[in-house]
This record gives structure tokens, sequence and C-alpha cells, in this order.
């Protein structure tokens, strides 16, 4: 959930090249050998499929096994962490998720839990240098993360203005070490009911992959937002899509 930060990209891009503590890294993000096999043991085959109705995958094909990733879903719900690893999570793909956080969601037992399926928290207000360079560290150990680009949790079923944080993020990652070839993936969420309730259809369709090695040739901050806004096209036109397959109306959904 990275918001912007003031500096420019191509500051960041000479920061992040910096070598990451390894002892900042694990303390910032790791994954329970034997937690996170359970958490998802439990949600793909016992939660999930005993609280939702049906649950609509389309596109799976187009999550690589290999390679860094970053999912940009879009957000309605909290189930949405939950169904997420359901759709694309080692049950599939063969790969743990690693998802970005605000600060306020790894405190306490929660926090607990989320550090220890592999989340770690961003302050969203002012982003620590030290997030952001172990953001990165993640990609080049070829990690798929999960970054939701509208920041807050959206019940109106419309697309809200992305936050430009995930394609800084990605472009200055890809600029500082060329050869990475992260991907970018849209993914569209949608639930039957603005508050998910026992019952509730979800729908998720995965969209085709934005090679970030397209938005590196020029101005990186320029290219950083023309990414954001092809990142926002595709998340449109699934959001579109889902709201077809669902046969579902949201115009008396208020947040």
């Amino acid at each position: 959930m990275i918001k912007s930060y003031s500096a420019s990209t191509k500051r960041h891009s000479q920061t992040l090249n910096q070598p990451v503590n390894p002892l900042v890294a694990q303390s910032t993000s790791r994954v329970s050998p034997w937690l996170t096999p359970l958490a998802y043991l439990l949600g793909r085959y016992v939660v999930l499929p005993s609280f939702f109705g049906r649950i609509k995958i389309i596109g799976r094909e187009n999550i690589p096994t290999r390679g860094p990733v970053i999912l940009a879903p879009t957000h309605r719900s909290r189930w949405d962490s939950l169904v997420l690893p359901y759709a694309t999570g080692r049950h599939v793909t063969g790969r743990d998720m690693r998802f970005m956080v605000t600060s306020n969601e790894c405190q306490g037992l929660q926090g607990w839990f989320v550090r220890r399926m592999g989340g770690f928290p961003v302050n969203t207000e002012r982003p620590a240098i030290a997030t952001l360079r172990h953001t990165v560290e993640l990609m080049q150990q070829g990690e798929m993360l999960v970054i939701y680009p509208e920041g807050n949790i959206y019940r109106d079923g419309q697309l809200h203005p992305l936050k430009p944080g995930i394609a800084r993020l990605a472009v200055s990652a890809e600029s500082s070490y060329p050869g990475l070839e992260v991907k970018v993936i849209p993914v569209g969420i949608q639930y039957s009911e603005p508050y998910p309730n026992w019952g509730t259809d979800v729908d998720i369709h995965i969209g085709e992959p934005i090679k970030v090695t397209d938005y590196i040739n020029g101005n990186l901050k320029l290219e950083a937002k023309r990414l954001t806004a092809d990142l926002t096209h595709k998340l449109k036109q699934l959001n579109h899509q889902e709201s077809e397959i669902s046969d579902r109306i949201f115009v008396e959904i208020h947040n």
C-alpha cells in the first residue's frame, strides 16, 4: 500500500541500489516454515470453501512460476488477502506471497501472524528507505509481492485513483538492477456483496503481466507515470469484465 514519496525517482533509484542490511531484512519479513503451509492448507480447503459461495478465477495462466512479480489487485475487503493466496499462492504456482501492509496492521497478535506469513509493514505517510530497499531485495530474490495500488478498501465497485508508489518502486528497481525483469500483474477482485458474508460469491480476474522493462528507456519519473496510467487502464478493463461476469449491480452500494 505504498503512497507517494517526495524525493525524485532518480534519487530513490540510487538509494535502492545500496546493499540491504541483512539484519533489517530478517527482522522485516520472513515466511514461517510451519505456519505458512498450515495457513494455506486451512484457508484453501476449510475457511474459504465453507464461507464463500462460488469462487471464480480467470487468468491463472498469467501468473509466472518464477521471477519477480508484483500483484496489483483492486482492494474490496480484508478478505482480499485470503482469496489472493487461494487464487495464486503455493497450491497454484508453488510460490508464497509477500504482502506489503500498513504499519498498524503489523501490531499485536495480528502483526505476529502477518509477519510470519511473509508480510512486512510500511509507513504510508513516510515510507522508510529500509522498507523500500527490503522490497527491492525481495524482487531480487524472485519473490511474488502483493501491493494494493488503490491504497485503501473501496466497496462501491469502482476503480479509484492509483497511488504512484508501486510504479515508482518497480521502475526504480528495474533501472537499478538491469535484467531483473519485474512484472506487474493487474488483478480484479469483486464480491457479490459489498461486505462479504456467508455464501457471498467472488470473482477474481488475473490480467496479463506488464513488463517493467518497457518503462525504463526515458525519464524514470515520466515512465513511472506512464506505468501507473497503463496499470489503471488494465484494472479498469478487468473491473468492467468482472461486472459483466458477476451480473451484479453496485449502484446502491455505499462506503
